[in-house]
């Protein structure tokens, strides 16, 4: 099954509450979930747990998950906490351990998404980590492959020379200018842009009244407006919300319609974001 989500649920900072806030999301109707190998932010194998209980308590198919993890290089890590590898390793040795424990810990074959959590402390390792991705496409252990935090157009279009890029998370919100050079190359060249700290990084933009404005003629939040502004330019945004009702909110961003007598509205939006 090809599974394109329109909004993920991510699980960064969840300590132990992970496991029943992923089954809290999917009962909510999220089949999306971005987690890491990293457990200095993430509890991927609660992740794990999660989704045995979906599968196994509440007849949720694998196959109608799409579940998103990363390799995260040892500067990211936290190195009192256990490693999925021995740092002293070649990049390629740490990148096969870290996706083996990933694939045990989230209890799947396959991944539908892998990336690279940053680039390397230089642009040859970090091409030499997106071969070691490459090969694992190959062997059809992850279906597509990605990076994240990745601000230069350059490393993209490096890594291009190897193979194509599937997919690209930054942040995309007021504090990076919406991440416009990145955002651009990736809407042009197909390749999906996910965001995060979107909503968390853009209280200004949340706050203005012509935010506001909408989302009072719409009767929605100013939270769901932003989502599906989102939406409508390419971007997959990530969740990471612990209020069900806010779980419901965000999903029901998607089915947000802009008709014509908000079109200025949206309009004035737009021109605030990309002006």
């Amino acid at each position: 099954m090809n599974l394109a989500p329109k909004l993920i649920y991510g699980t960064a900072w969840k300590g132990e509450k992970t496991a029943h806030l992923v089954i809290s999301a999917f009962l909510q109707g999220f089949r999306a979930v971005d987690t890491a190998c990293q457990p200095k932010h993430y509890r991927e194998d609660l992740v794990g747990e999660a989704l045995e209980v979906l599968q196994d308590k509440h007849n949720i198919k694998r196959e109608d998950i799409y579940i998103q993890t990363k390799f995260t290089p040892f500067p990211g890590q936290d190195s009192t906490k256990p490693l999925p590898y021995n740092p002293r390793d070649s990049i390629p040795a740490q990148i096969k351990s870290s996706l083996s424990k990933s694939l045990a810990s989230l209890h799947t074959s396959y991944l539908d998404a892998y990336l690279l959590h940053s680039p390397l402390r230089t642009l040859p390792l970090t091409i030499e980590a997106w071969r070691t991705l490459m090969a694992a496409q190959d062997q059809g252990t992850v279906r597509t492959i990605g990076i994240s935090n990745v601000y230069d157009v350059g490393v993209l279009k490096a890594l291009e020379k190897e193979r194509k890029v599937q997919i690209v998370q930054n942040r995309w919100y007021e504090g990076n200018a919406w991440d416009k050079e990145v955002w651009a190359y990736c809407k042009e060249n197909g390749i999906v842009y996910q965001s995060f700290w979107t909503l968390t990084g853009s209280p200004a933009l949340l706050t203005h009244s012509h935010t506001t404005s909408l989302a009072d003629k719409l009767d929605v939040t100013a939270a769901q407006v932003l989502f599906k502004l989102a939406q409508l330019n390419n971007v997959v945004p990530l969740s990471g919300t612990t209020s069900e009702l806010h779980m419901q909110q965000d999903l029901a961003a998607e089915r947000i319609v802009f008709k014509e007598e908000v079109l200025d509205d949206y309009k004035r939006i737009i021109d605030l974001i990309w002006r």
